[in-house]
Formats: structure tokens, sequence, C-alpha cells
């Protein structure tokens, strides 16, 4: 059995990127232990436990289109959606079930389960 380790999506704005481009498609990992542990060592987490969010989306955001690296930085830079959409995104995927989403179909009206996808237009 494989275990889905990482997580396409595309943010509901977008990070205005160096240039003034719009960023809005990347990927998020699944998290480990040492990420957590990290986050809470750092003393900007330490000093501002609502920092932690930012820290630990730094640490498993792995790819941002037009962003050559990740950092606390451009966390901080996202719009509120974007930032709200991403630790949505990081408490399903890290959760302890897959994330799976219940759906209707509004053809049918038949109900069934499906993997919960985090980018637009699929």
């Amino acid at each position: 059995m494989l275990i889905q380790t990482e997580y396409d999506f595309t943010l509901p704005k977008g990070f205005v990127g160096p240039e003034g481009t719009i960023c809005r498609a990347g990927s998020m990992r699944l998290a480990t232990a040492l990420d957590e542990i990290e986050a809470m060592r750092d003393p900007r987490g330490k000093n501002s436990p609502d920092y932690l969010s930012v820290l630990l989306l730094s640490r498993v955001v792995v790819r941002l289109e037009g962003v050559a690296e990740i950092t606390p930085q451009v966390i901080e830079g996202l719009f509120t959606a974007d930032f709200s959409f991403l630790q949505n995104m990081y408490e399903t995927v890290n959760g302890t079930e897959d994330p799976v989403i219940r759906v209707q179909c509004p053809h049918c009206g038949k109900t069934f389960t499906d993997t919960l996808n985090f980018t637009s237009g699929e």
C-alpha cells in the first residue's frame, strides 16, 4: 500500500511574487514530528503561539510556482484567504484519515466519496 505524502494545491488568491507575478499552484507534504518540534523550538513560535502556523507551513509547503524558497517571510506575505486555506489543508491532510469528501451528483443524485483535491478546475 502506497501512502500519498504530497498534495498539490491552488491558492484561492495567490501569492504576489517578487516581480509582481501571481503565484497560485503549489504542493504541500505531510508533516513530520520533527516539523512540529522544530516549530515549537523556534523562538518566534515560543514567543507567539499564533506564529507556529507560519513556521509549520514554511516547512511543509514544498513548492509554490515562481518562488525559489518557501520561508516564514513568504508565508507571512500570503493574503489571509490563502493563509487560512493552507492552514485548513494542513489540518486536513495531516489528520488520521485520508482526506476525502462526500459529494452528491447534481444530475442523478447518487452520493459517493472521493479524494479531496486542493486544485481548482478538477
